[in-house]
Order: structure tokens, then C-alpha cells, then sequence
């Protein structure tokens, strides 16, 4: 199908590539030579230094600099920022690592937490003449970054900060440029001044000299051999009463006087320890969106696989059969495909939100705090995402996906710890829960557990809706078909978001009521975590029925017909599958009859089989070209010779 010269797959890729489309297409051009391939073969010491030369070359092609403000050197294009580093992902994923942790996360924290004073550091970030890396998580405290235990402590004498590791925990660990190349750290520790304790705080420390020997009071320790990303030279760092300058503190939202008088315009340290957190939001955006990518190339890879691959006779025809026109096969895949087409929407609209935010354009009360919550829970759904996908595709190939040269097994261990870091997915998917649970009110942040558990049991019913403009959505799709929600089949798009939206409304809803049982006759750390396996399925809930919104969004922008047709169908097979995978619950709620459930079933049958003739174009639209698939199967030509 062709439009003028434009395929259906070319219109299908315009939209996905969404509104940074030529950042993408200058990425897929820059990146397509063999210089920033992988080589599996090098040992971890060889492929980091090659992995620092590619960072080299990245850096002489601007897209670092789109991350940072134009009076710091950079062009302020967050947007542009995150999705041209995410097309590293398709070419090789230590690569991104250690670019989003010298760009994103140290960059990041040094202009965003930073002031005028430390601006020198930017510009030697952005060229690398100053690698450094972001030394938050510890051996002992990983997602309570609240109870952090290094310490910095103010010396008024030396107006210095002394940074210490008070204990064998307070280690920082699993710190990406730690163990070899990084000369500076970002280390967030509990700032100490004058006998009293304000909270984690943010400085620069150095860690090495310019011949990459530790400092005095300085010790890093290699993490060695990991379970994949071989080229991010991941190490801990202990600090032994390391002496740093009272500047070297980032002090965009609280400084330290020279006599030691501590003062910030938040006066709440709940407030300013989030605020502090939620400045550094575009690193979760960005691992979500390279989680995503990284699904996309073992689909890419694996559907093309089954499009050439042939296994077992047809009886009446004597010919071998090709893998993707099995039921199971088509099961095992395209649904795969579909939730990979909802996601790209999900995350271009994620994008897009951080980039107002981040550019002034968006100034409504609570964007920021709307954009962490949908950060959390797209990067939860992401990351699973590629864990399940990229091991369906391996096992969907056989013995020739467990090769490395195809790629497949390289993939499914890089992508591995994205489930834990940048938040881990259970944490986040409570996180968004919590949000829901209290209204999005203010207050919570300043609550203790008593106080947030006597809130969430108290909230208004219908929340979820009458807070996300969802009941809107679906009353214009209804108005749109002109038939009711209760009448309607689930073809219909208003019955598949009202039905995702119910679902949401009602977790959220008895969880709260569960809470407030629970905490007339127990502890509130009792009542919540007992209630904990509930939270968390409203959070699930919460972020289908987002990537969903995304989706049908998504759809409305394609102009092409037949391209917004097989989008459609992508979005059904999507809903369907979603649903599939969660029947139980909705018949057990009786949300769903029996009879209906069995519909889905075919439903989902049906659909992958309207949908198996376009298997190659709706691959092809995801945007990864050939050449950066680089697995030696799918070129092989002995392996689906049969003449």
C-alpha cells in the first residue's frame, strides 16, 4: 500500500518517530556505520575504552549539547536531547549507558542543581575534557535515597565540606565511569552544618588525577564483570575525609553561608529534598525510552526471523511451513509488536510533557509532579516490556538466537538491570499508586506514614477520572460512534478505554477502602503493607490505561487511511492482549463475562491473523533500519534454502 511514494510502513514510521522525527532519521544516518557496532567478542577492559573513543565521536556530532541551556553552551532542546541519545540504544547499549551517564545524569545534575559558579564544568562535560559520573546509590541504600548514609559535613574553619564514608554500606556502588574513567563525581550525601542535619544534598568531588590515580582519601574498586554492558566501567567509591571547597556544593535550591549558616528558598525538607529529585527526571524518561528501543530491535529482528525461517511440511502441500504463519508464533509476537507500537506512543507524549516542563512552556501547578508520576510508570512499563519481549524473541528463534552474533542474548543482558536502576520497578509502579492513593494532593509530600495512610483512606471516589480527563476522552469517543459504552462491542474504542479506565478507578478506589480498614486495627506500616499487593495492581492499571490514551491519541495523528487503519488494528490487538492477560481479574470483579472473555481470546486470534500479512511493514515503520540489526541470521541464506 502506497500513497504517492510513500508506503504505508514510511507513514506509520512519520508518526512513531513522533515530534523529533528528524532528530531520529539524523541519528539512524549518523549512527549507521560499523565504528559504533558492539564487538562481543572484546573483554570488558577493551570494550569500555572503545565504547569512551564512540562517546569521542558522539560528542563532535551535537547531540549532547541539545540537553543543556543555551547560556551554559548547549541549544536547550531537552526533548531533541533524549531521543537522539535513545537512537544509541539500536546501535549499542553500553554506548548509551555511559553517554547518559556523563550527559544525562552528571551533566544533568551539574546544570540543573547547579548554579552560575559551577557553569565552567559544563562546557568540559559537554566536549568530555571532564568525565565524571553520578554517585547517589550506595551498597546499603539504593531507592531510600532519603537515608543515604555518606556524609558532608561543613567545616567553617577551611569553609570547607568534608565528604566521609561513615560505614561499610555507605559505600557508593554499581556507579557507571566509577571504576576507570571518571575524574569527577556527583555524590549526594547528607550535608551536616552546625551540629545539624539538612537532608541529602548534592556535590562535586573529585575522585582521580588527570593520570587516573584515586585522590588522597579516595578509594574505587572495580564491580568487574557484570551481568551485560561491558563497555560502562561500573565501580564504588569510598571517601575517607575527602576535603572539597564550600562552592563545590550544587546550591541551586539551598547554599551554605561561609560561617556555616545553612539556607534554601524551600523551606520544607520534604519539599526540597523532592524538588531536588524531580529535577533529575529526564534520566528515568530517557531508560524508559531505551528500554523501549531495545524491544524494538529484537522484534525487528525476530519477525523477520519467522518471515524467512521454515520448520515442518504442510500435508497437503509438502511445503515447509514459514514460522510466522503459526498461530502460536503470530501469538507469541505481534501482540509483542502491538504493546511496542502503544509504548513509542506513550513515550513520544512523555517527551514531549518534559520538554514544556523543562523549557518554561508548561508553568500549570503540579506539570512537574504530573510529569514524575508518568515517568515512573512508563519506565516500569518499558523496562518490563523488553525483559519479556526480548526473551519471547530468543526463544521464538531457536537455537540461532542463543548465538551472540544474532544479537538477541547481547540485547536481553543489557537490558537487564534497566528494571532496577533509575528506580526499581516495584518502588515506582508504589510510587504511582501513592500518587493516585492521595489525589495528587500536595500534602502528602509532608506527611508521615500515619498521616498518608489516614489521607489515602479518606480520598474521593473517582479520582482517576475526574483528575485525568479520561471521562472526557470517552465521552468524545462515544459521541463520536453514537452507541453507549454498555451497548457497545469492544471493537469500539470508548468500551476499551472505559474499560481500562473502570478497572483503574476500582483498584484505586477499594485500595483505599482496604487501607482505612486496616488502619483502624493496625500500625500504618502494617496497614500498607499489607495492602501493598493491591497498591501496586492500581498502579499496573493506572499506566494501561496511559499507554492507552497514548495509543488512541497516536491514531488520530495519522493522515494516511491505510496507515491509520493498521494502526487501528495494532491498537485492538494491544486492548485485546492487555485484557487477555488480565481476564481473571475481570471476571472475578465481573467486569467481563465468561462469554465475553472467550471473545477476546478469538479476538486476539483474529487479529493477528488480519494482521500477519503486514508483519514486514509494521516492523519496518518502527523505525530501526537493516543495517543497524547487524545479526547474521537474518543474511544467512543456507538457513532458509530448502530447494
Amino acid at each position: 500500500m502506497t500513497t504517492g511514494t510513500m508506503t504505508t510502513a514510511d507513514h506509520l514510521r512519520a508518526t512513531l518517530d513522533g515530534p523529533w522525527a528528524a532528530v531520529r532519521e539524523e541519528a539512524r544516518n549518523l549512527l549507521a556505520g560499523e565504528e559504533f557496532t558492539a564487538d562481543p567478542s572484546l573483554d570488558y577492559k577493551a570494550a569500555r575504552a572503545r565504547v569512551l573513543d564512540q562517546m569521542r565521536v558522539i560528542a563532535t556530532m551535537g547531540f549532547a549539547e541539545r540537553g543543556f541551556r543555551r547560556e551554559h553552551g548547549g541549544t536547550g532542546e531537552p526533548g531533541a536531547a533524549v531521543v537522539g541519545l535513545e537512537m544509541l540504544a539500536y546501535a549499542d547499549l553500553s554506548l548509551w549507558v555511559k553517554s547518559g551517564v556523563q550527559w544525562g545524569l552528571f551533566g544533568g545534575a551539574v546544570e540543573n542543581l547547579g548554579t552560575e559558579r559551577h557553569r565552567e564544568y559544563i562546557e568540559q562535560l559537554i566536549s568530555l575534557d571532564l568525565l565524571g559520573c553520578f554517585a547517589m546509590t550506595e551498597s546499603g541504600h539504593g531507592s531510600d535515597v532519603a537515608n543515604l548514609e555518606t556524609t558532608a559535613t561543613y567545616d567553617p574553619r577551611t569553609e570547607e565540606f568534608v565528604v566521609h564514608s561513615p560505614t561499610p554500606s555507605a559505600r557508593k556502588d554499581y556507579i557507571g565511569g566509577a571504576a576507570e574513567h571518571a575524574r569527577m563525581a556527583a555524590v549526594f550525601a547528607q550535608l551536616m552544618t552546625q551540629g545539624e542535619n539538612q537532608g541529602v544534598h548534592c556535590l562535586l568531588v573529585p575522585i582521580r588525577d588527570e593520570n587516573g590515580a584515586d585522590l588522597p582519601g579516595v578509594t574505587t574498586i572495580d564491580d568487574g564483570l557484570k551481568g551485560g554492558l561491558p563497555g560502562v566501567d561500573n565501580g564504588r567509591i569510598a571517601f575517607d575525609h575527602v576535603r572539597v571547597p564550600r562552592e563545590n556544593l550544587l546550591n541551586r535550591y539551598a547554599d551554605v553561608a561561609p560561617d556555616g549558616t545553612y539556607s534554601s528558598d524551600i523551606d520544607n525538607p520534604s519539599r526540597r529534598f523532592f524538588t531536588t529529585l524531580g529535577t533529575l527526571v529526564r534520566g528515568r524518561v530517557s531508560v524508559g525510552g531505551a528500554a523501549a528501543a531495545g524491544a524494538r530491535v529484537a522484534l525487528s529482528i525476530a519477525v523477520r526471523y519467522a518471515l524467512k525461517r521454515r520448520q515442518f511440511a504442510d500435508p497437503d502441500t509438502g511445503v515447509e511451513t514459514v514460522l510466522l504463519d503459526y498461530r502460536s508464533h503470530q501469538r507469541r509476537l505481534l501482540p509483542l509488536l502491538a504493546k511496542s507500537y502503544a509504548l513509542a506512543f506513550a513515550q513520544n507524549d512523555l517527551v514531549r510533557r518534559m520538554h514544556l516542563v523543562q523549557t518554561g512552556q508548561d508553568l500549570e501547578p503540579g506539570a512537574q509532579r504530573a510529569l514524575e508520576k508518568r515517568a515512573a510508570g512508563l519506565k516500569v512499563a518499558q523496562t518490563r516490556h523488553a525483559t519479556r519481549a526480548i526473551q519471547e524473541c530468543r526463544e521464538a528463534c531457536g537455537g540461532a538466537g542463543y548465538l551472540t552474533e544474532n544479537r538477541l542474548v547481547t540485547l536481553k543482558a543489557d537490558t537487564d538491570v534497566f528494571t532496577t536502576f533509575e528506580g526499581d520497578n516495584i518502588v515506582l509502579t508504589q510510587l504511582v499508586a501513592k500518587e493516585l492513593l492521595t489525589a495528587y494532593a500536595d500534602e502528602i509530600r509532608d506527611l508521615d506514614a500515619l498521616g498518608w495512610v489516614r489521607f489515602a483512606a479518606t480520598m474521593a471516589g473517582d479520582v482517576v477520572r475526574k483528575r485525568s480527563g479520561v471521562r472526557q476522552l470517552i465521552q468524545t469517543l462515544r459521541d463520536r460512534s453514537g452507541e453507549s459504552v454498555d451497548d457497545g462491542d469492544l471493537s469500539r474504542r470508548a468500551v476499551q478505554l472505559q474499560l481500562f479506565a473502570d478497572r483503574e478507578d476500582y483498584l484505586v478506589r477499594t485500595a483505599a477502602h482496604r487501607l482505612r480498614a486496616r488502619a483502624q486495627d493496625t500500625c500504618p506500616f502494617e496497614a500498607f503493607n499489607n495492602a501493598q499487593d493491591h497498591i501496586l495492581a492500581a498502579g499496573s492499571a493506572h499506566i494501561d490505561r496511559l499507554v492507552l490514551e497514548a495509543f488512541i491519541e497516536g491514531i488520530a495523528g495519522i493522515d494516511d487511511p491505510d496507515a491509520r487503519e493498521l494502526a487501528g488494528s495494532m491498537c485492538d490487538l494491544y486492548v485485546y492482549a492487555t485484557i487477555e492477560e488480565n481476564q481473571a481479574w475481570f471476571i472475578m470483579h465481573r467486569f467481563m463475562s465468561v462469554e465475553r472473555a472467550k471473545a477476546v481470546r478469538r479476538g486476539v486470534n483474529e487479529l493477528v491473523d488480519r494482521l500477519r500479512p503486514h508483519a514486514l511493514p509494521l516492523v519496518e515503520a518502527m523505525g530501526v533500519p537493516e543495517s543497524m540489526l547487524r545479526a547474521a541470521m537474518l543474511d544467512d541464506a543456507s538457513v532458509y534454502d530448502r530447494t
